[in-house]
């Protein structure tokens, strides 16, 4: 399969070059060249697929053309290495529950994907790998657990100094080895616009072998399609849920989009933001005006000018209405947060991170209007990566720190502090990745 830029469809690259090089020259976005269908025959077996064999199937979908069967088998099985069970809170109100993985956070399902589908494009190229990736919390301890001492790789996280939570920080910079920790004066869209610069700047993305990590790489977006289905096969047969999102960098809501373009069977997507509802208030005025991020409790979704939106249009041909009717958007601030999650608790026992409260506001109100509708809220971290938050509504000994994470608290912070300036950047990539 050929991809294309998001501004100059006309271009063509393969899928090397689509994954490896992240970002076209002209700063647009890889799209595949044609959106694949699942086949009949899958959709009058789905219900009865593994969580693995739904996998394999769209990943076949996008890349059998390009990887073998065998590879192709690894990389989805060494992906999907843990569940995403949905979670029934009352009748119609379901919690897909994406924090099972090393990291505890949706992202390990792109990352893990991510990390081996490059491993197997690049089994034959002797030079090193630089993996940047911008994160506003959860991506970049995702991508630093999946690329970990991967032989051949090496990678450069940046992350907004005083913006994410304490355990989402340690995740970004205690492993050492081959992961480097950039503290940027700033916010997720400075560390954004850094990576983008420095894949914009073609000598420097060639000598040091550049690739992203982040949701602008098509190679994160395909492996989150998979949970989609997983989730909605849950549901007694002949249920066609609303999937909720909660929103930042909008990728999440992407791959739900392309799961849509497979042939899922749903009623629409809800993108739930907090304060910063730039897409939401596009879907209500058809004008898109990004603008600084703000400063929420739900850290992750602190963007304000989301990369996947240009995808999002190319999906829909440009179209506002086509969006619209598809994808319904709500925003909610932290006073609004913090009192969904005291309300989960209280009405159901389950203890649901601020990303996941916003979701479960959105599915709340929509289901008000569409009493007779079943809401699938994607539930992205464990709660226990924003333990001030949640110990501030629910009280201490609220919920046990999963090990896993509960043994970075002690590791020391290692990290380099920078100032967002795309030239400050460039110039140390040169002096430390040469």
């Amino acid at each position: 399969m050929l991809y294309h830029s998001t501004h100059q469809p006309d271009r063509k690259v393969d899928l090397k070059e689509a994954i490896l090089r992240s970002l076209p020259p002209d700063n647009g976005l890889y799209m595949p060249d044609h959106l694949p269908q699942l086949s009949p025959d899958f959709w009058q077996r789905w219900r009865d697929l593994s969580f693995q064999e739904i996998g394999l199937e769209v990943a076949s979908a996008f890349f059998a053309e390009d990887v073998p069967a065998e590879a192709l088998q690894e990389i989805v099985d060494g992906t999907l290495a843990f569940d995403a069970p949905l979670v029934t809170l009352a009748p119609g109100d379901h919690v897909l529950e994406l924090f099972h993985g090393p990291t505890l956070a949706f992202k390990d399902f792109g990352a893990r994907f991510m990390a081996r589908l490059m491993a197997w494009l690049t089994r034959d190229d002797p030079r090193t790998l630089t993996v940047l990736v911008a994160t506003s919390g959860d991506t970049g301890g995702a991508v630093a657990s999946a690329y970990h001492q991967v032989p051949g790789t090496r990678v450069v996280i940046l992350y907004p100094k005083g913006k994410v939570s304490g355990l989402q920080e340690k995740q970004l910079t205690a492993l050492g080895g081959n992961i480097t920790a950039l503290e940027i004066d700033g916010s997720f869209d400075d560390c954004q616009h850094l990576v983008k610069a420095a894949f914009l700047d073609r000598d420097l993305a060639e000598n040091l072998n550049l690739t992203s990590a982040n949701s602008i790489n098509l190679a994160r977006l395909v492996p989150q399609s998979f949970y989609y289905i997983h989730s909605a096969r849950q549901l007694p047969e002949g249920i066609r849920p609303i999937f909720v999102v909660p929103s930042g960098n909008f990728g999440n809501l992407t791959a739900g989009l392309l799961a849509h373009r497979l042939g899922l069977p749903c009623d629409g997507f809800i993108a739930a933001t907090n304060l910063n509802d730039v897409v939401p208030a596009y879907l209500k005025s058809g004008d898109y005006l990004a603008r600084p991020s703000v400063q929420t409790i739900s850290n992750a979704m602190d963007v304000g000018a989301p990369s996947n939106f240009v995808r999002m249009q190319a999906l829909f041909g440009g179209s506002w209405d086509a969006m619209r009717r598809l994808i319904h958007g709500a925003s909610f601030d932290d006073d609004a947060t913090r009192a969904a999650i005291r309300s989960v608790k209280a009405m159901h026992d389950y203890v649901i991170d601020p990303h996941g409260a916003v979701g479960w506001l959105a599915a709340k109100q929509w289901r008000s209007q569409s009493p007779t509708s079943a809401t699938i809220t994607l539930e992205t971290a464990h709660p226990a990566k924003f333990l001030d938050v949640m110990e501030q509504e629910l009280g201490k000994s609220c919920l046990e720190i999963p090990e896993r994470l509960a043994k970075l608290a002690d590791l020391p912070k290692v990290a380099t502090p920078m100032n967002a300036d795309p030239e400050l950047f460039k110039t140390w990539l040169r002096q430390e990745m040469a």
